[in-house]
């Protein structure tokens, strides 16, 4: 008789133990058991990122991410970093387009501690003169030494959502003006802390060697006391659609060979071409079998390496709320112009966009 067909493999899937709630007063929270070592990581997202700061105060996300480093009113300066660093943990925190987040991993004994700071951290940072003229003057020289005297400081990651997109949320210098940094106020990062900075606008993980129970009794008795308040109102940040191909160029002195950088609009999240999207990412750029690796590296020697994704440079595909571009940047020698470069460039996604892809770079 004949052999019956094989039965296919099992998909492979992600597990990860989760639990989800979220207090009275609007504070989401997420509770990851992983048991594998004595530790814990606690994260506080709070939502608001650099994209929908202050027109006119450039920079300002960032500038405040380093105010609530200073203190808070049972912790003042200094006693964050050393009940952490005393544990054994370390931390730290960043600002993105949507959001900005802040983190400790420490031995899982240290985690009610961990929890107590970001509590207070929420509801009481000190937020003065001496903080603000002392966090200006540290953002100030992080913008002097990584983008104004840095060689392709702001290439691409400023550089080109400037260009690409019209709506000034989404096309500012993030970063920061000096002068903008400079001429912000005590009532503003006030003002801005009482907008955004709230249980309603921010998401708690506690992920590691934790007991659901136990956590999430803590997770009450810090945060569950804060009043809830209105929820947050965000600008318009849509982008008109793109219907003419866009170039620049900027001279930069500090830059020893010429720089290529394209984007392309990533379509809405969650759509089904917005899952193509990130499949073609890997195609064209992640890999030294990608696309354009092979391309730009290995035949033609335009490239001694090339970089790109979704998000680039500040996340990944999957941690944005908004427009967002897809790009790819590479330095060359001087001897390969930029109309040479974009003719073999775009012979790899015309062929890309023209072919069919076949089974066996697809499952790769």
């Amino acid at each position: 008789c004949p052999r019956s067909a094989p039965e296919p493999p099992p998909a492979l899937g992600l597990q990860v133990d989760l639990q989800y709630f979220t207090l009275p007063n609007g504070l989401k929270v997420v509770l990851a058991k992983d048991s594998i070592a004595p530790t814990v990581t606690v994260a506080v997202y709070y939502g608001i990122g650099f994209r929908i700061e202050p027109q006119e105060r450039t920079g300002f996300a960032h500038l405040f991410e380093h105010l609530m480093f200073q203190g808070s009113k049972n912790a003042p300066k200094g006693v964050f970093d050393s009940t952490i660093t005393n544990a054994g943990g370390v931390n730290n925190g960043s600002t993105r387009y949507d959001f900005t987040n802040y983190f400790e991993v420490v031995p899982s004994s240290a985690l009610e501690r961990m929890l107590w700071l970001e509590a207070d951290r929420m509801a009481h940072a000190v937020i003065d003169e001496a903080v603000l003229t002392n966090q200006k003057g540290v953002v100030g020289n992080e913008v002097k030494v990584n983008v104004l005297n840095q060689p392709y400081g702001s290439w691409p990651w400023i550089d080109l959502p400037m260009l690409a997109n019209d709506n000034w949320y989404n096309s500012h210098n993030f970063y920061g003006e000096l002068k903008q940094i400079e001429a912000a106020t005590v009532e503003e990062a006030r003002q801005f802390y009482d907008a955004f900075y709230r249980p309603g606008n921010a998401v708690l993980v506690v992920a590691g060697d934790i007991d659901y129970a136990v956590t999430k009794a803590m997770v009450e008795k810090y945060f569950g006391w804060m009043p809830k308040k209105d929820a947050v109102k965000l600008p318009d940040i849509s982008e008109p659609r793109q219907e003419k191909e866009k170039t620049r160029s900027r001279v930069d002195a500090l830059a020893p060979k010429p720089g290529y950088a394209l984007g392309y609009h990533v379509p809405d999240r969650g759509t089904p071409e917005w899952y193509a999207m990130g499949l073609i990412d890997q195609l064209l750029v992640q890999g030294d079998d990608s696309r354009l690796h092979r391309r730009l590296v290995q035949d033609s020697g335009i490239a001694g390496e090339i970089d790109g994704s979704i998000n680039y440079l500040l996340g990944n595909q999957f941690d944005y709320n908004g427009p967002m571009l897809w790009s790819m940047s590479f330095t060359h020698d001087p001897t390969h112009s930029a109309d040479q470069i974009t003719a073999t460039v775009d012979e790899v996604i015309e062929d890309l966009r023209s072919k069919p892809v076949s089974t066996d770079e697809l499952e790769r």
